[in-house]
C-alpha cells in the first residue's frame, strides 16, 4: 500500500467513526427530549408522608454517662498528645 492509500483509509475510518459518533448523540438528544415531552404530560406523584416518630428522651445523668466522659477525655487527651508530638509518626 502506498502512503496516499493509507491516508485516504485513515480519512475514511475516521469520517465513518465522527459519523458512528454523531448519529448515536443525535439520537441520544432526541430520545431524551421525547421522555422529557412524555414525562411533562404525566401527573405528579404526591411526595409521600412522613411518618411520625415518638421523640427520645435523653438520658439522665449516672454512673455509665460520668464513665463515658472519662474515657472519651482520656481518648482525647492521648490523642492530642500523639498528634502534637508526633507529627505524623505512629508510635507502637
Amino acid at each position: 500500500m502506498s502512503a496516499q492509500q493509507l491516508v485516504m483509509e485513515g480519512l475514511l475510518l475516521m469520517v465513518i467513526g465522527m459519523g458512528t459518533v454523531f448519529v448515536f448523540l443525535t439520537i441520544l438528544v432526541l430520545t431524551t427530549q421525547a421522555m422529557s415531552r412524555l414525562l411533562a404530560y404525566l401527573p405528579e406523584e404526591a411526595p409521600p408522608a412522613l411518618a411520625t416518630v415518638a421523640p427520645v428522651t435523653p438520658p439522665t445523668g449516672g454512673i455509665a454517662d460520668d464513665t463515658l466522659v472519662a474515657v472519651i477525655s482520656a481518648a482525647l487527651h492521648r490523642h492530642r498528645g500523639r498528634s502534637s508530638s508526633g507529627a505524623g509518626k505512629r508510635r507502637k
